[in-house]
């Protein structure tokens, strides 16, 4: 076993030796008003400091190099006009307590992330926050209660007499509105609403093809754009770029007028979806958050239920027979990327015959011997290399040239302030809310030690046996692989910034290598590509990433010519 890490043994040394009581005090009140709540709330209580004005303390958050300071504590109960006090025992971070932080002038801020109570089919009862339109998005969630910021000075004594009241709401985010082109739906889902105990609902953005209503006949292939939550159909724009509009520079790209390419891009894909020659198909964005994350992950899982069903047989049927789809397998085609290529490509696998084919680029890890630089199986650790005589973190996120942005530990620590029990919203904790068994709490079972990195071999286990999505093509290749062969298409930067391209390896050399039948796909790698790179060798990332919608149609349109059943439709929906 690998001797502690010198930084946590000193703090355990300090601890033994009866030190802690020599950190600087800490007090803050935090309180909400009657005006923004009238009745007692849960959630997660957030107090945050920043050094830097630009912006409200809540936007500056985030696991990175220009990180601001947060610290967090479940209430429940929480009534109008009453405190809840800091008071440096609660986790921070970047410091792990309010004790750490260095004197100084900071802007104070406090938010309420409210906790809704679910009463599960599983018989157990959880507080989770609800989506409210946003996606998941803590520090932006309608009927959140926060702060403004104020100014507050930390001294050598620390930090006390600061009182903090939530006096504001952020307010609901309007519906998006149906155009000629693009129609919005959403369905309550009967497998969802049972398994939550409430009211559950699918959601999707439909981009119609050119003479949908002139053609009344025509029925379409689908194409399903799996991805984060989307607050509308994006990249599709009917008009020019704003002339009016100032650039402004994209940091992730390092290129100026970012935004101005985004309009031309989408502007340019209208007129190809308005071009004689190109293929008439429905495409739609779904959305279906969770009380997790902006996304379910598009699988039926312990913890969030059966989104994986209620996807496939309610939402995805629904659409074609509102908007004339063909409606059967051959005709549908999954793709996305990251967070979606990993859906496209366990969507393709769990459901084998309901779709025709998948284009994943960027897939979250997709063999878990790699889940982005830890074997969860062999690792004992997830946050530092095995060593008897030396410490070393396991990096998070690198750019091209691998400049460490982040580490595992890091981001975990950072996951911990914002919610215990997976509820954080963030990225390790949807891995854990939907690959992880349920816990006899109702919530997930952690996959590590959320303050060690320890890992847990019987949720390893279970990991393997239901989200591996390489062990499962192999475990039972004998049975998917007829199902499989042609479908399966996978795309990865070999310097993507969360290490994905490890996974992609392993999967590429079962695929190549030993699958009987071949599986008659491609695995296809970017040159110094960065995440998110999706199969375009000739254009940037920058460009390239915001042409989904239309990359793929060559290969899509070459699948259903060779698959199409005999009297299968390929006439109706190829009108000019």
């Amino acid at each position: 076993m690998r001797h502690l890490p010198t930084t946590l043994l000193a703090l355990l040394l300090l601890i033994s030796c009866g030190k802690q009581a020599d950190k600087p005090a800490a007090d803050v009140a935090v309180s909400f008003s009657s005006a923004v709540s009238d009745v007692p709330l849960d959630g997660r209580l957030l107090l945050m400091l920043s050094d830097d004005p630009e912006n409200e303390p809540r936007f500056q958050i985030n696991s990175g190099l220009k990180t601001q300071l947060i610290f967090g504590m479940n209430v429940e109960g929480m009534a109008p006009g009453e405190s809840r006090n800091f008071t440096g025992a609660e986790p921070g971070f970047p410091y792990p307590d309010l004790g750490s932080v260095p004197p100084g002038e900071y802007r104070a801020q406090a938010l309420l992330h409210v906790y809704e109570t679910f009463n599960l089919s599983t018989g157990h009862t959880v507080k989770l926050p609800m989506d409210n339109g946003e996606g998941q998005q803590w520090n932006r969630s309608p009927g959140n209660l926060y702060s403004q910021p104020v100014t507050v000075t930390v001294t050598e004594d620390g930090i006390t007499g600061l009182e903090l009241v939530m006096d504001q709401k952020i307010p609901p985010i309007p519906e998006p509105e149906d155009t000629p082109w693009i129609k919005h739906i959403r369905i309550r889902s009967e497998r969802l609403s049972e398994y939550w105990g409430r009211d559950m609902y699918l959601g999707a953005h439909v981009l119609l093809p050119k003479g949908f209503e002139e053609h009344p006949e025509a029925r379409y292939p689908l194409m399903v754009f799996q991805g984060h939550f989307p607050s509308d159909f994006g990249g599709f724009r009917t008009t020019p770029p704003d002339p009016d509009l100032e650039p402004e520079y994209s940091e992730r790209f390092g290129v100026e007028g970012y935004n101005i390419i985004q309009q031309q891009e989408a502007y340019d894909f209208y007129q190809r979806w308005n071009s004689p020659e190109f293929p008439r198909f429905l495409i739609i964005e779904i959305q279906h958050p969770t009380p997790y994350y902006d996304d379910s992950y598009a699988v039926n899982s312990a913890s969030q239920g059966p989104y994986g069903d209620a996807i496939t047989y309610e939402l995805i049927p629904y659409i074609e027979e509102q908007f004339r789809g063909l409606g059967q397998g051959w005709a549908r085609f999954l793709y996305g990327g990251s967070t979606g290529g990993w859906e496209a490509l366990a969507v393709q696998v769990k459901y084998p015959e309901e779709y025709n084919g998948c284009f994943a680029a960027c897939p979250d890890p997709i063999d878990f011997r790699a889940y982005c630089l830890t074997n969860i199986y062999e690792d004992k650790n997830a946050y530092w290399y095995e060593s008897d005589h030396k410490d070393l973190e396991v990096p998070a996120h690198r750019d091209y040239l691998g400049n460490i942005q982040s580490t595992i530990r890091e981001e975990n620590h950072l996951e911990a302030v914002l919610g215990d029990k997976s509820r954080s919203g963030q990225q390790w904790d949807i891995w854990e809310a939907t690959y992880s068994p349920q816990g006899p709490d109702g919530y997930p079972r952690r996959i590590w030690d959320k303050a060690t990195g320890e890992i847990d071999p019987e949720v390893a286990a279970y990991w393997r046996e239901n989200y591996d999505l390489r062990h499962i093509l192999e475990r039972d290749w004998d049975k998917l692989g007829p199902s499989l062969r042609g479908k399966i298409h996978i795309y990865c930067g070999d310097m993507d910034n969360y290490y994905l391209n490890n996974a992609v390896y392993l999967m590429e050399d079962f695929l190549e290598q030993t699958t009987d039948p071949y599986y008659e796909g491609e695995v296809l790698y970017g040159d110094r590509a960065e995440h998110c790179w999706n199969g375009d060798p000739e254009l940037p990332n920058h460009i390239s990433r915001l042409r989904y919608n239309s990359m793929y149609v060559p290969k899509i349109m070459d699948r259903i010519a060779k698959s199409a059943p005999a009297g299968a439709d390929l006439s109706s929906w190829r009108y000019r």
